[in-house]
């Protein structure tokens, strides 16, 4: 039999439900292959595209790449309020093994946003060490939470509602069992509660190699938080390489926008290191 065509679309079965994938590969053996660990809500959406230049560009490099869509989330099965960040865990324990099984060669995690969060957390706790990209990660879960829950106050600002919503209230909610919608998306408390329990900004993971992209400032540098959290990290020994890049934050422009020179700058270092 000759080999799939690339890109290649298929469901993953996993516990609960299928996993929607796409498969992104070199039409020979690959020397390394990445598992992309998606960002939350309308932001994995505004990726897709830029997500999907990467996987060509590494793919055509030798190097293949699983794209994911996580439990309730995207084209795959469940409901996002069915979701649990512990399933998600299960998810790239699921993808990692399907990558081990089809390809003889060294693999890594490739987060975005949330999806770097859980990348990390997942490695963390499960004491693995595999080489790690991050895309404008997310460190701390609870902030993170904090800002999705202010889009839900803007909302309600801009429809002149009156009653003065505000970020605690809405925690609140979630603290009492209310599930709340939030851009067209269900926060569960299950979700919020563990959002609010990670937090990687505090606790660099020492033994991972990570290699850290993040959108420069307007002078061309980190922002000074970024700044601060990247010595903290390599004070206390953390294996962080950062890497600044040029473009729009095309995971929420209002168009879909491209960003060609993350694309340069992370396809030279995913391939160095895998090997």
């Amino acid at each position: 039999m000759s080999d799939p065509s690339f890109p290649l679309p298929f469901y993953l079965q996993a516990d609960e439900g299928k996993r929607f994938c796409v498969l992104h590969a070199p039409p020979r053996t690959p020397s390394g292959a990445w598992l992309y660990v998606p960002p939350f809500g309308e932001e994995m959406n505004k990726s897709r595209r830029m997500v999907s230049l990467q996987a060509q560009a590494l793919a055509a490099s030798g190097v293949a790449v699983l794209v994911m869509d996580l439990h309730g989330c995207g084209d795959s099965e469940g409901e996002l309020r069915d979701a649990r960040w512990e399933t998600w865990h299960a998810d790239l324990r699921l993808g990692l093994a399907w990558l081990s099984a089809r390809f003889s060669c060294p693999v890594g995690l490739w987060g975005l946003r949330l999806g770097a969060l859980l990348a990390l957390d997942f490695l963390e706790r499960n004491e693995t060490t595999l080489p790690c990209i991050l895309w404008q990660p997310v460190f701390n879960g609870s902030m993170f939470l904090t800002q999705f829950l202010r889009l839900r106050v803007a909302a309600s600002m801009a429809s002149g509602d009156s009653s003065r919503i505000t970020t605690q209230a809405l925690r609140e909610k979630l603290h009492q069992g209310e599930i709340l919608e939030i851009g067209g998306y269900d926060l569960t408390p299950e979700l919020a509660h563990a959002l609010d329990h990670v937090n990687l900004s505090e606790t660099p993971p020492l033994h991972l190699p990570i290699q850290w992209f993040e959108l420069q400032g307007p002078n061309g540098l980190p922002t000074p938080a970024t700044q601060r959290l990247l010595e903290s990290w390599q004070t206390r020994g953390g294996r962080v390489t950062f890497h600044s890049f040029a473009g729009e934050p095309f995971w929420q422009t209002q168009e879909i926008t491209d960003c060609p020179d993350l694309i340069t700058r992370s396809t030279g270092q995913m391939l160095h290191a895998l090997h």
